[in-house]
């Protein structure tokens, strides 16, 4: 299996949140971090069905683009009550139509989806809900590798906190009394679901 080696990794992502989280998980391996919005490189069509898939369309893509090893993250919120979504449609919950202020995300929008679909089950709706995280590494030789990760919880409302992203202001997790968006980021990046993750590929890519 391919190693990474110290240097430039490009991480395929134009989001904020989530390239400070990874940046901050890569800081002690001696890698240099650079977005894939930094170097100006499209976003793909995220057309697969499942986290893996689509982290390694986005993985090979900025591989690709910027001809350097890439790391990719595809990670979403599933609810038990809704059958697992919005899942893999995470993201695509949160944009923002034409009558919603579009375009762009609006976080608190897609948080309010999901509550919604709860409430319309009624008062008992079960509030079980889980974080996935898929990593996926790629090389400009087409090479790739896949971590996966996942941290379980129940959903709160109204959304708590200003620290995370996302969905994080309405995700507890089990045994914890905060929403992901009221925990320090540092506390955050050793207990989430792409933290998760994120120990697999440190300990197959930076062996001890």
């Amino acid at each position: 299996m391919k190693k990474l080696a110290p240097g430039k990794l490009v991480i395929a992502t134009h989001n904020a949140g989530k390239l400070r989280e990874i940046r901050a998980l890569l800081a002690p391996y001696g890698v240099e971090c650079l977005s894939a919005g930094e170097l100006g490189l499209p976003e793909p069509a995220e057309t697969g069905t499942t986290f893996v898939e689509n982290a390694l369309i986005k993985a090979h893509a900025a591989a690709q683009g910027a001809n350097l090893p890439a790391l990719a993250d595809d990670s979403g919120l599933s609810v038990a009550a809704l059958g697992g979504a919005p899942g893999v449609y995470t993201a695509d919950w949160a944009e923002a139509g034409p009558f919603e202020g579009g375009p762009g995300r609006d976080w608190y929008m897609a948080m309010g989806k999901v509550e919604g679909k709860l409430a319309e089950q009624g008062p008992d709706a079960p509030r079980d809900a889980w974080f996935s995280c898929v990593l996926a590494l790629a090389w400009p030789d087409g090479a790739e590798t896949v971590y996966e990760g996942r941290v379980d919880g129940t959903l709160t409302w109204p959304p708590r906190g200003k620290l995370g992203f996302g969905y994080d202001p309405v995700f507890v997790l089990n045994g914890d009394t905060r929403t992901f968006a009221e925990i320090d980021p540092a506390e955050k990046h050793a207990k989430s679901h792409r933290a998760n993750a994120f120990a697999k590929l440190v300990i197959d890519q930076f062996p001890a």
